[in-house]
């Protein structure tokens, strides 16, 4: 298992703390890591935790949009609730790093499977979910889909959920965001974010959030990746 100063950040990041450690453990275990032993990685609360996020994300839309018909929030909650996003909350996270993986999956850039991350981040929700109870699972889902919530709202084009398309057509693997520099005062604060894809660096993008500034980079990137392959237009 990792060592103990990088859970507590993982716990840090996420704003909670587990009373069985086990369960954060389990939720860390790809299946691949041990198939015989059965309890021991995180399918089953991969499968809670989908019902988890799916119940919270519906709450959000529906406190959000309450004049939305269920054919409308349904679309919206398959555009906030799928692979490419949860692989994108699972990279914030850094989930990658954390998991236990087979060998087979080590060598094939498991933790770069946006599969693998999106089912890990579900796995997260499950354990907090059976660790603490529905609230504390789901003020972690309003936490990091709330500003996606938002743009909707706005008519925001999320270029980062269209990179991430894009990432895994091209790559078969998600975009790495990078914090590079955070300047100026509390209330005035500039974040300055880069975007690592294949290898590369393709875009860095500057905003008064960190959210603000990854879209930014993102839009960046997308207009690099336009320029070497007319598939990468936004």
């Amino acid at each position: 298992m990792k060592d103990k100063s990088q859970l507590e950040r993982l716990e840090k990041e996420l704003g909670y703390s587990f009373t069985d450690a086990a369960l954060l453990a389990r939720a860390l275990t790809h299946v691949s890591f041990d198939r015989k032993k059965t309890g021991s990685n995180n399918e089953v609360l991969e499968f809670l935790g989908d019902a988890v996020l799916d119940l919270a994300i519906s709450d959000l839309l529906i406190r959000r949009f309450p004049e939305r018909t269920e054919g409308d929030l349904s679309r919206m909650r398959a555009g906030l609730v799928n692979s490419v996003v949860l692989a994108e909350k699972a990279s914030a996270l850094d989930l990658g790093s954390l998991l236990l993986l087979g060998k087979g999956e080590e060598r094939s850039a498991g933790r770069s499977k946006a599969s693998i991350l999106a089912g890990a981040f579900e796995a997260l929700l499950g354990a907090v979910y059976q660790d603490g109870g529905y609230e504390p699972a789901q003020r972690i889902v309003e936490r990091y889909f709330a500003d996606d919530i938002i743009e909707r709202t706005l008519g925001q084009q999320d270029y980062k959920t269209r990179l991430q398309e894009i990432s895994q057509l091209l790559f078969r693997a998600p975009p790495t965001y990078r914090l590079v520099s955070e300047t100026g005062p509390d209330h005035e604060k500039c974040f300055t974010t880069e975007i690592t894809l294949g290898g590369k660096v393709l875009g860095t993008g500057e905003g008064k959030s960190k959210k603000q500034a990854e879209q930014e980079a993102a839009k960046k990137a997308l207009n690099e990746l336009q320029k070497s392959d007319g598939r990468a237009a936004p």
